[in-house]
């Protein structure tokens, strides 16, 4: 279906290097004459809305913690009043295409623009200004000393075309973008259901080698301890501290400041979460010495495995607990075990604190917990074999990351030729069937008009 879409026959200037020519019949109008800027406040009672570069508006939870990154005032009465279909705009983002139609009545930070939108079909609205060439328009209308800290100026914008097909085509492009979208996301959901059953599969292979060991014919002892069962005969349980001690030194100037990823142990500081540079304590002596072939774990984040081995010497966060292998201890192999779900299970239940997922572990309780001891020559052979078991399996994850990334490209390049008449969806929107109530249950992670409204996930640990 999409393979025979075809152009328009007839085109017009636009006026704009990005839009480039557009379907002449189109109406092309300046931004300035579809906003009235809207400045209501004083309504604490309406639910808290807020913006973002992956979902549009969307309304904000209280609760969770990945989206709480700004602090929430208690008096609300200060935040500006949006409506359905007004559009809001976080004017230090919108070069980054944060932006969107409001699906509901809210209430949204006082930084935010908000204005009565003058196109009837929201999703229409939503999906043409979120499009890479509408970002495009959005930056250049934002100014500032520099990237990052850009701002969508009233002026700039006013100026912006804005492409308004008639009522019957913009349905038509909503429900061909939706059609589009729910396939493509189809696809996406298959792959990650793939990528979750091989890292499945890797956290099988990790769990079994290091609590039976790699050879399978070994005979098996109780562990005496219910959440390890079964160890092979000859390794025996001790504490941590039999295999660790704690590190407790300050930082020397000129070493690399770490960091730890729950996905990739130890790594040198860089960006944030926010893609913005991280704020280093000018005096390294604030920091924490650790050397090569050191643990180091973030006491808050330990129980989602924010746990590495360090390559080098380095600094570390002062939150960070740092933990020296004893002798006979190789580091890498007690990675892969405190990454296991089943210990970081113990690490939730020996974590302390108010708050369940602020839970800290301290050296103290740390050092007491169980463990697993064996031969170093067993440790390095396990590991050994942990990482050739590894290489297919991540291999694997790696193309089919790939092919998802170029899935959500197609897709924004899709969303884009149509929104901006590069493609005529017409007939192709009106030969597609009427979706049944679970093709409209969008669970997927995306909204309306096929734009994709996956959150990225926080990977770095440096609480």
């Amino acid at each position: 279906m999409i393979a025979d879409l075809k152009p328009y026959s007839l085109y017009k200037a636009s006026g704009s290097r990005w839009l480039g020519e557009v379907p002449s019949h189109w109406v092309v109008h300046n931004l300035r004459t579809l906003i009235t800027r809207r400045n209501e406040r004083n309504r604490p009672d309406l639910p808290l809305l807020s913006v973002a570069r992956e979902k549009g508006v969307f309304a904000r939870s209280l609760t969770d913690a990945n989206e709480n990154h700004n602090v929430i005032p208690e008096d609300l009465s200060n935040y500006k009043v949006t409506r359905a279909g007004n559009l809001v705009i976080n004017k230090m983002k919108a070069w980054q295409g944060s932006m969107g139609i409001a699906p509901c009545d809210g209430i949204v930070s006082p930084a935010y623009f908000v204005f009565d939108f003058g196109i009837t079909n929201r999703a229409f609205g939503q999906a043409l200004l979120r499009s890479k060439p509408y970002v495009a328009h959005f930056g250049q209308a934002s100014d500032g000393v520099r990237v990052g800290q850009w701002d969508l100026t009233i002026a700039g914008m006013r100026q912006i075309p804005v492409l308004v097909p008639s009522l019957d085509e913009q349905a038509a492009i909503v429900r061909f973008l939706d059609h589009a979208n729910h396939r493509l996301e189809k696809a996406i959901r298959a792959k990650r259901k793939v990528i979750a059953l091989l890292n499945e599969q890797k956290q099988v292979i990790i769990h079994r080698a290091v609590t039976r060991g790699i050879d399978p014919n070994v005979r098996l002892k109780p562990s005496g301890i219910p959440w390890l069962g079964e160890i092979p005969e000859h390794w025996e349980t001790v504490r941590n501290l039999a295999l660790f001690s704690h590190r407790v030194e300050q930082g020397i100037p000129g070493l690399p400041v770490l960091q730890v990823s729950l996905h990739s142990g130890i790594t040198e500081e860089g960006l944030d979460q926010f893609g913005r540079p991280k704020r280093l304590i000018a005096d390294h002596t604030k920091y924490k010495l650790v050397r090569k072939n050191d643990l180091a774990y973030n006491t808050m984040r330990m129980w989602q495995g924010a746990v590495g081995v360090s390559s080098t010497d380095g600094l570390v966060s002062p939150a960070y607990v740092v933990i020296k292998p004893r002798a006979g201890i190789d580091s890498r192999f007690y990675e892969f075990v405190f990454r296991t779900n089943v210990y970081k299970q113990q690490v939730n239940r020996h974590s302390t604190g108010i708050v369940s997922d602020r839970n800290r572990l301290y050296w103290e309780n740390f050092k007491q917990m169980h463990n697993v001891l064996l031969p170093i020559a067993e440790q390095q052979a396990i590991c050994r074999f942990i990482q050739e078991e590894k290489v297919s399996l991540e291999t694997a994850i790696i193309q089919l990351e790939r092919e998802i990334e170029l899935l959500r490209e197609y897709r924004t390049r899709l969303i884009a030729d149509v929104v901006t008449g590069k493609l005529d969806v017409r007939q192709a929107a009106a030969r597609l069937p009427d979706y049944t109530d679970n093709q409209d249950n969008n669970t997927d992670g995306t909204d309306s008009a096929g734009i994709d409204s996956e959150e990225s996930d926080d990977e770095i640990a440096t609480d």
